[in-house]
C-alpha cells in the first residue's frame, strides 16, 4: 500500500501538465483540420503526431508496464498523450489520445509553471485558442495572443525531464539555455517552426491577406535537412610513411543544443574507412553520446529503464552548440599504395528499433583519394 501511494505521488509530481477546470473536452486534429487544412497536413508529418503510434514508443510502453507496473506507464503517457490528463483515457480508446501532441493540446496551453522539478504546462480547454500571432479573429472560436507560444519555455514541458531519482534525463531546454542562442533571440521555434508559405485558414472557409504559417512538421533529428544544417564536417588525408593520417573536423554549427540531444540512447557516429587498392578495408569510428547508468552503476540501454532508473552520467562526448572538434585516425597502409578514404556520419536513434533502417540514418559523407 505504501509503495502504491509513493508511485501515485511520483506520477503527480512528474506529470508535465496541470489542467484547470475544463469547459470542454479536447477536439481532434481532424476537427481542427476542417478549417486549418494546411497546418493539419504539415502536423501529420511531424513526430508530434506520431508520438503515440511510434513503434519504438509502443515497445517502450509495454516494457515499462511489464517491468515497472502501470504507474510507470502513466508517466510515459504524460508527454506522449497529454490529452489524457482531462479525458482520463488510460485505456487508449479515444482518437484524440492516439494523435499524441495534438492541435488542441498545444493551443490550449495558457502558461508554463517552472517552479517544480519539471516544467508543467497549465492547460485550459475552452473555445479560446492561443497562439503566437496578434490581431487574429475566427468565426469558429475565440483567439488570443500568447507570448508563451513564441518562447522556448513552451517546449520545455516535454523536452526537459527529471525522473524520480532526481536525474535529468532530457536536457534539451537547459542545453539551449546554456548555449549562444538565447542571447541571439533564437528560440526553438526559430529552427523547428520557421515561417513557410501556406494558408492559416483554408481559402474555402475564409480569405486571409497574409499567406504564411509556422512549419507544423517541426523537423528535428529525423530530418536529413535538419541534420545537415546542424553538423558540418571536413576531411583531410595525408600519407606519412606507412600510415594514412586522417583528420576529420566535426562542428555543431546549426543546433542550439547538444548533438545528439533527447534520449541518452541517441548517438552521433563518425565512421572513417580506408580502402587500400588490392588490400583489405579498415575502419574506425568515434561516437558522440551521453552514457547513463542506474544507482548501482549499471549502464542502461533500454528506453524505459533510461527514463525511470537513470541516476548518473558515465560519460558525455556530445557536441555543444558552436563546438568544433578535430578527430584523428591512423591506418597502416604502405607508402605508394593508392587508397580511398571515406568519412560517414550516422545519427543513431535507439537500440530498441526493429530494423537497421529505423535504428540509424546516414546523413553526411566525404571521400578522398590518396596515393
Amino acid at each position: 500500500m505504501r509503495k502504491c501511494s509513493y508511485l501515485l505521488a511520483f506520477i503527480i509530481l512528474m506529470t508535465p501538465f496541470s489542467v484547470r477546470a475544463a469547459t470542454q473536452m479536447p477536439e481532434t486534429a481532424e476537427y481542427c483540420g476542417n478549417c486549418h487544412r494546411a497546418i493539419e497536413e504539415g502536423w501529420k508529418e511531424s513526430v508530434h503526431s506520431q508520438a503515440m503510434e511510434s513503434r519504438l514508443f509502443q515497445d517502450a510502453l509495454q516494457m515499462a508496464n511489464s517491468d515497472l507496473g502501470p504507474h510507470a506507464r502513466r508517466v510515459c503517457l504524460g508527454c506522449h498523450a497529454p490529452t489524457i490528463a482531462v479525458t482520463g483515457d488510460f485505456a487508449l480508446i479515444r482518437k484524440v489520445t492516439w494523435e499524441g501532441i495534438t492541435c488542441d493540446y498545444c493551443h490550449s496551453i495558457r502558461s508554463v509553471d517552472m517552479t517544480g522539478p519539471n516544467p508543467k504546462a497549465v492547460v485550459e480547454y475552452s473555445n479560446v485558442k492561443e497562439g503566437p500571432w496578434k490581431g487574429l479573429s475566427s468565426p469558429a472560436h475565440g483567439t488570443a495572443y500568447s507570448p508563451v507560444h513564441t518562447s522556448s519555455v513552451l517546449c520545455a514541458t516535454c523536452h526537459q525531464y527529471r525522473n524520480s531519482q532526481g536525474f535529468p534525463v532530457l536536457t534539451t531546454y537547459s542545453e539551449w539555455q546554456k548555449g549562444p542562442y538565447p542571447a541571439q533571440h533564437k528560440g526553438c521555434q526559430s529552427c523547428h517552426m520557421y515561417r513557410v508559405e501556406g494558408e492559416v485558414v483554408d481559402p474555402r472557409v475564409k480569405r486571409t491577406s497574409d499567406a504564411g504559417i509556422n512549419l507544423h512538421q517541426m523537423p528535428g533529428s529525423h530530418s536529413l535537412t535538419q541534420l545537415n544544417k546542424a553538423i558540418r564536417g571536413q576531411l583531410s588525408v595525408t600519407h606519412d610513411g606507412n600510415q594514412l593520417h586522417v583528420e576529420v573536423s566535426v562542428a555543431n554549427q546549426g543546433a542550439g543544443h547538444m548533438v545528439p540531444t533527447g534520449s541518452p540512447l541517441r548517438k552521433l557516429i563518425l565512421q572513417v574507412s580506408a580502402f587500400p587498392f588490392g588490400g583489405k578495408p579498415v575502419r574506425q569510428e568515434r561516437v558522440f553520446t551521453r552514457v547513463v547508468a542506474d544507482q548501482q552503476g549499471k549502464v542502461l540501454n533500454r528506453e524505459d529503464l533510461v527514463f525511470i532508473r537513470a541516476a548518473k552520467v558515465v560519460s558525455d562526448t556530445r557536441l555543444a552548440p558552436g563546438e568544433t572538434r578535430k578527430e584523428i585516425f591512423n591506418f597502416k597502409v604502405p607508402q605508394g599504395v593508392r587508397s580511398t578514404v571515406e568519412a560517414d556520419f550516422y545519427y543513431y536513434y535507439s537500440p530498441s528499433a526493429a530494423t537497421k533502417a529505423q535504428q540509424e540514418v546516414k546523413f553526411l559523407s566525404f571521400s578522398r583519394f590518396v596515393q
